[in-house]
């Protein structure tokens, strides 16, 4: 039955061409990002979860 309804709906080839370039623009500007991050500041972020810290409490 949905094999009759997608051949019905014509060339749906752009679907898949456009969800490529939605992931793909997704993760290079994601990598862009992530590249772009002051190394301190990434460094300061892995270590905060094992800082022992008796302020926050």
């Amino acid at each position: 039955m949905y094999k009759y309804i997608l051949e019905a709906a014509g060339n749906i080839n752009w679907m898949a061409v456009m969800s490529l370039i939605t992931f793909m623009s997704v993760f290079l500007i994601s990598a862009l990002l992530i590249l772009k991050k002051d190394k301190r500041h990434i460094s300061h972020m892995s270590q905060m979860p094992l800082e022992n810290d008796s302020s926050n409490f």
